[in-house]
């Protein structure tokens, strides 16, 4: 009888081990399947073991992802863009971004936690538990990084811009359409020389961008830094030492403008930056245009940008010497390299030579002129969203050092829609003021502020002229308006340089 006992024992113990074994394996497989439910959905790992937790972590979910894709269908591109523009909603994403993150994560841990097998041990165990640290990894990594960009945007923005508009700037409103019964908005855009080895601050490129809010059509005027006989306005206290204007020969140029501020601090007793302030009043009586806003780079964080933004391609349409100056007498000296005709793709220090360099250029500062412009645009032109994603933490901090914009931080998503008009309903048209148009030794401005408004007035649509009625041709010789107001597109702002 024993003898049978133990039989009947012996038969049934493989059985019950296999059974032991088909049950831990079914625990390992809903221990991984439960755990990634947690990854993929927050809290649906924890229905079977904590049905109320879970399905309210799922609940939350389900909403919240219902809502953000129903802002982003609503809002579309502008929408995101209002986001990422504003401190204050940036503030609220940088919060919700970290209690989303630790919640999920919190929930992937606490799955594992409640379906880990009972009796795991040795590899099993350290594989389960590596899983559910990967799985909590894959959370965390995307939400750090969003909150690190949200971080450098938010102070981006606060080191930028500004807080309060200019006084006398026009600026949007509110309504539909922010910029409805804004005629132009004109933009100062200058590039300062100010650095290391430099005494004071010349403006190096000068231009100002008028844009009609409306359209998106732009005119980018050029003004030449050797400029002379420089107007000021009744409300400028330089007037009262320059009433007849800036002009004392080629001792009195554009370029010094700025330090001519500087140096007269005491004129300006209220502005913290007179220099700009003087700059900028120049360039609208210059123009005959009331400038509304001003955006200045510091051209020793130019070389850092196009690194930044792994180099610039240009297709160079003449020799540029580096290094290269003139000396007295007119002559070349200091050429250490040249930029060879040809494309080329261009790091920050190469950019900023072909940028910069006149000392052998044919028409000196225009040619320069014309280059600067060029490189912006092939700047616009070339940027990748991409690779200016990945790229955005070296590009932010190169623009908190070296760029300021007196644009309010308020007014940032509609000047967001004013780009977004100008790339894709609008077309740039540059009016340089080079010695084929103007005279920089005694200009004419009354002429000048004809030529502004006849490049930044709509041409009229001419009706067609009846058959039985005789017409009159216009006269062959073009106006200076007409014959040196060009539209580039994007592609021919980058590429004819």
């Amino acid at each position: 009888m024993a003898s049978q006992d133990e039989t009947a024992r012996g038969h049934r113990g493989p059985g019950v081990r296999g059974a032991h074994a088909r049950r831990a394996a079914r625990q390992v497989r809903r221990y991984y399947a439960l755990t990634a439910a947690s990854t993929i959905v927050p809290g649906l790992g924890l229905i079977p073991t904590r049905r109320r937790v879970g399905q309210g972590l799922v609940a939350v979910f389900v909403v919240a992802f219902v809502v953000l894709v129903g802002y982003l269908v609503a809002r579309g591109l502008m929408g995101l863009i209002r986001v990422v523009v504003s401190r204050s909603a940036l503030s609220v994403v940088i919060s919700v971004l970290v209690v989303v993150a630790v919640v999920w994560i919190g929930a992937i841990l606490l799955t594992a936690r409640d379906n880990m097998p009972e009796g795991a041990h040795g590899r099993p165990k350290v594989a389960m538990v590596v899983f559910a640290a990967l799985a909590a990894v894959l959370v965390l990594a995307p939400a750090a990084q969003a909150v690190r960009y949200a971080v450098i945007q938010h102070s981006l923005i606060g080191s930028v811009f500004d807080t309060l508009r200019p006084d006398g700037a026009v600026g949007p409103g509110g309504g539909q359409d922010p910029w409805a019964g804004t005629d132009r908005v004109n933009m100062l855009l200058l590039g300062s020389d100010a650095g290391k080895g430099r005494i004071g601050t010349r403006p190096d490129a000068i231009m100002v961008a008028s844009i009609d809010p409306q359209s998106g059509e732009t005119v980018l005027f050029g003004i030449p830094r050797n400029l002379q006989d420089i107007p000021f306005s009744q409300d400028n206290p330089l007037s009262q030492l320059y009433p007849q204007g800036y002009d004392c020969g080629d001792q009195c140029l554009m370029e010094f403008v700025w330090t001519l501020g500087k140096d007269h601090a005491d004129l300006f007793p209220d502005d913290p930056n007179p220099g700009l302030t003087v700059t900028k009043d120049a360039v609208s009586q210059i123009l005959g245009l009331d400038v509304d806003y001003t955006t200045v780079v510091n051209l020793e964080g130019f070389t850092q940008l196009v690194d930044a933004m792994g180099g610039v391609e240009v297709d160079v349409q003449e020799r540029v010497c580096i290094g290269c100056k003139l000396d007295a007498y007119g002559n070349v000296v200091g050429t250490t390299g040249w930029i060879e005709p040809g494309v080329q793709q261009l790091d920050g220090f190469h950019a900023l030579w072909y940028s910069r360099s006149r000392a052998a250029s044919r028409d000196g500062d225009f040619s320069r002129m014309r280059r600067q412009r060029c490189m912006v645009g092939a700047l616009l032109n070339q940027v990748n969203p991409t690779s200016m994603l990945v790229r955005y933490p070296a590009l932010a901090s190169t623009l908190e050092d070296n760029v300021r914009v007196d644009v309010p931080e308020q007014d940032l998503d509609e000047w967001a829609e004013l780009v977004l008009r100008i790339q894709h309903g609008g077309s740039i048209k540059s009016l340089p003021l080079t010695n084929d148009v103007i005279d920089v030794v005694n200009p004419d401005y009354p002429k000048i502020h004809q030529m502004v408004t006849d490049a930044i007035t709509p041409p009229e649509s001419t009706p067609q002229p009846s058959t039985s009625t005789p017409t009159t041709s216009p006269s062959t010789t073009p106006t200076p308006s007409t014959s040196e107001t060009t539209q580039d597109t994007p592609s021919d702002i980058a590429t004819t340089c």
